[in-house]
C-alpha cells in the first residue's frame, strides 16, 4: 500500500516506521524537505520525504499526524488532490470546539474518505502495543467498505486490534476516548504507556 504520511514527528514516524517494516511504501509530506535531520530520520525508517503535494500525490491512503491547528489551512491548500484519498484523521485538536477535522474535511475536500483513528492513544502505544501477550485495542470510526478494510490493515501492521465503533457520526466517542486517555495518563499520573481493551463474550 503506498501511504503518505504528513508530518514526521512522534506519531508520524512511528506510524511510518511500523508500516515501512510491515512492507509498505512510505513518504512523509513536510514543509521543509531538506531539512537534515528529517533525512535521516526518513533513511532510518526506509521512507522517502517529499512536500506536502508530493506525499498526497503519492499517496492511495493520506495520514494527518499534524499539529491540529494547522489542520484547516492544510486540507483547504490540498483539497483537490484530496479527492478519492482514503483520509486517516490522527490529529488533535486541543482546545477547539471538537478535537477532529470531520467539519473541514466535509466542507473542503468531500471527495475524501475519512476516517478517524491513531488519535487516543500515545505514539508510545504504537511503537509497542502489546501488553503481556495482549495487543491494545486502537477505536476508530469511519464508513464501511473498501477504505476500512485499508484502515484495519494498518492499525493490524502496527500491532494493535482495530475495533470500529461505526461511522463518522460515531466521530465524538472516538474522541471522548482521547480525552478519557488524556485523563488518566496525566491526570490520574497513570503514564503514557496506557491503553485500552475492549472484552466480550
Amino acid at each position: 500500500m503506498k501511504i503518505a504520511v504528513l508530518g514526521a514527528k512522534n506519531v508520524g514516524s512511528t506510524l511510518a516506521g511500523q508500516w515501512a517494516r510491515a512492507g509498505h511504501a512510505v513518504m512523509f509530506g513536510v514543509r521543509t524537505v531538506d531539512n537534515s535531520a528529517t533525512q535521516a530520520l526518513a533513511q532510518e525508517l526506509g521512507v522517502s520525504v517529499g512536500t506536502v503535494a508530493e506525499a498526497i500525490a503519492f499517496g492511495a491512503v493520506v495520514v494527518f499526524a499534524i499539529p491540529g491547528n494547522a489542520m484547516d489551512e492544510t486540507i483547504q491548500a490540498h483539497r483537490a488532490a484530496l479527492a478519492d484519498k482514503i483520509v486517516i484523521d490522527a490529529a488533535n485538536r486541543m482546545g477547539g470546539a471538537a478535537m477532529n477535522s470531520a467539519a473541514s474535511f466535509a466542507t473542503q475536500a468531500p471527495g475524501a474518505l475519512v476516517y478517524r483513528a491513531f488519535n487516543s492513544l500515545g505514539w508510545e502505544n504504537f511503537a509497542d502495543p502489546i501488553f503481556g501477550d495482549t495487543p491494545a485495542d486502537l477505536l476508530y470510526c469511519g464508513p464501511a467498505g473498501a477504505g476500512q478494510t485499508a484502515v484495519e490493515t494498518l492499525i493490524r501492521d502496527c500491532g494493535l486490534r482495530p475495533v470500529r465503533v461505526g461511522d463518522l457520526s460515531q466521530i465524538g466517542l472516538v474522541d471522548m476516548l482521547a480525552s478519557l486517555w488524556f485523563a488518566l495518563a496525566f491526570g490520574q499520573g497513570m503514564g503514557r504507556n496506557l491503553a485500552f481493551k475492549v472484552l466480550t463474550r
